[in-house]
């Protein structure tokens, strides 16, 4: 089902043909919600852009002379593109669409602008335009100051829609009302305060926030008020699949994010008996990830999708809007602020979003504990894109490893990067755990002493000649300890004493099966191991 779309400035819906007298009865002159341009000036199509986004609306009618007389334009493809152009030359514009209209034998183009409820539309130049009348009127000083701070407090989410909660579906609403602990008492009530519908009356309409959660495909209200997700198999721009998630906002989020899961599948690894199935990506980061993104996009922007791209080496999450203030790159993890309040609101009682300015720190802090490189935070005005890298300096075995020494004991994340390093074989000093984790000398002696404490490392010297190595008892597999030479002698060792499979050396290394295959592989190759068999039934004598 399609909804039309609510537009205070009137001349909105309208045919795709007129004759001459209905075309001059329905802009009969320029005023506060028309402006005649002949042909395509484009500052002035700007001008006009900006002051109607920053006032009530309106339509710039191509094609028609100063007197409102239809002169024709053309209204073929490269004309709509350059006139789109000219509109993202606008910073901030509102809601906006071009149509043709025929007058008698005139073409003529309706460029219709929605008022923006959020924040205010710029010229490139930075002048804030209002409309007055038939002018664009530049702002200055005290009224230019007046009118940011006005603009500022407003929030589309909140804009009314000329859809009635009668069009919601009793299903969703049920959801919401679970979701929230609310009884089934006066749940227009309810509604209302959650900032889902607009008014108290026996026929409320939604707003932009009731729509993302009322409707069964919110996209056919506001444009493309989805998810897309795209994958790449190899370093091209050619995708080999995309997908569109497209249903109410919650179950957007919890879709994306088992598709995520889906696509990126875990990285197996077998340590001695124990099998360990490790996420390339944590299940809460991507949630997290791609509630951020559909919950403080800004929905004005009709045209575009939270965009999910899939890569071989890392996730990108698009989400359409700049950040909100006083957000910046630079204090994203200390700074929150919320472009859609009620939006995220109801997003956090599903439980698919953390509370209020804890998101960054649980993607950073997840990633972290996982021994998985942050996230990548990038901005510009149009759009905010984090980027999850898929690949990272530790192994997925290194991994596994401090998963299972783990089990004997608390480890802080950053202490995970100590002992992970010890069992690389690396003597551990307070100027070497300073360097590793970017603290002073007392942070850097109590996590030294904290793991030696727990029995993880072994101390050797005092005060400032202390050092640490790996517990004697903990011995990390082999693979995460040996050079090549010395991996090479453990394959050796232990096909003296019968034969040997791929298997069995995954097993006693923590390697995976395509590096034990290329041990293997260089060993029989150097005549120091003799191959048998094939495929699956394939093992390893000594000659």
């Amino acid at each position: 089902m399609a909804y039309p779309l609510y537009h205070e400035a009137g001349p909105r819906d309208l045919p795709m043909t007129m004759v001459g007298e209905e075309f001059r009865s329905a802009f009969p002159c320029e005023s506060d919600y028309i402006e005649f341009k002949q042909g395509l000036p484009e500052t002035k199509i700007r001008e006009a852009v900006t002051a109607f986004s920053n006032s009530d609306g309106g339509v710039v009618l191509l094609g028609v002379r100063n007197d409102g007389v239809p002169q024709g334009i053309s209204t073929d493809g490269e004309t709509v593109a350059r006139i789109h152009r000219m509109v993202t030359g606008v910073r901030n514009p509102g809601r906006y669409d071009i149509r043709a209209l025929l007058v008698d034998d005139k073409s003529v183009l309706a460029l219709s602008v929605h008022r923006r409820r959020e924040g205010f539309a710029q010229m490139n130049d930075g002048r804030v335009m209002v409309r007055r009348g038939a002018m664009n009127t530049p702002l200055f000083d005290a009224e230019l100051a007046t009118f940011i701070s006005s603009r500022a407090l407003a929030r589309f989410e909140s804009t009314a829609l000329k859809i009635r909660l009668r069009d919601a579906q009793q299903a969703l609403i049920e959801r919401v009302r679970a979701a929230s602990g609310w009884s089934g008492d006066d749940l227009n009530s309810r509604l209302r305060e959650a900032g889902l519908i607009d008014a108290a009356t026996d026929d409320p309409a939604l707003t932009v926030a009731g729509a993302l959660y009322l409707l069964d495909r919110p996209a056919d209200v506001l444009g493309k008020a989805y998810v897309e997700v795209f994958r790449y198999r190899d370093g091209s721009d050619t995708y080999d699949r995309r997908l569109e998630i497209a249903g109410p906002i919650d179950q957007q989020v919890e879709q994306a994010t088992q598709v995520l899961l889906s696509e990126l599948g875990a990285d197996v690894v077998i340590l001695g008996v124990h099998r360990h199935e490790l996420p390339r990506v944590p299940e809460a980061v991507l949630r997290e990830a791609v509630a951020n993104a559909v919950a403080h996009r800004t929905y004005e922007t009709t045209g575009q999708a939270v965009r999910i791209e899939i890569r071989p080496d890392r996730l990108i999450i698009r989400s359409p809007g700049g950040l909100p203030e006083p957000v910046t790159l630079a204090n994203i993890r200390e700074q929150n602020a919320a472009r859609n309040v009620d939006t995220i609101k109801l997003l956090r009682r599903f439980r698919l979003a953390e509370d209020a300015g804890l998101g960054i720190d649980v993607m950073q802090d997840a990633m972290e504990a996982a021994l998985l490189e942050p996230p990548a935070f990038s901005a510009d005005q149009s759009h905010v894109a984090v980027t999850l890298p898929l690949n990272s300096t530790v192994t997925p075995q290194e991994r596994a490893w401090i998963s299972e020494i783990e089990q004997r004991g608390d480890i802080r994340s950053k202490d995970r990067v100590l002992l992970l390093h010890a069992a690389r074989g690396q003597v551990l000093t307070n100027g070497a755990a300073r360097d590793l984790l970017g603290v002073d000398s007392v942070h850097a002696r109590n996590s030294l002493q904290r793991l030696r404490d727990q029995g993880y490392l072994e101390q050797s010297g005092e005060r400032g000649g202390a050092s640490y190595v790996l517990a004697s008892g903990l011995g990390p597999p082999a693979g995460l300890r040996l050079d090549h030479e010395g991996l090479e002698n453990v394959v050796l060792s232990m096909a003296a004493v019968g034969r040997i499979t791929n298997e069995d050396v995954r097993a006693r290394t923590g390697l995976d099966r395509a590096r034990v295959l290329t041990l293997l592989t260089g060993l029989v190759e150097h005549g120091r191991l003799t191959r048998h068999g094939q495929r699956r039934g394939t093992y390893y004598t000594l000659p």
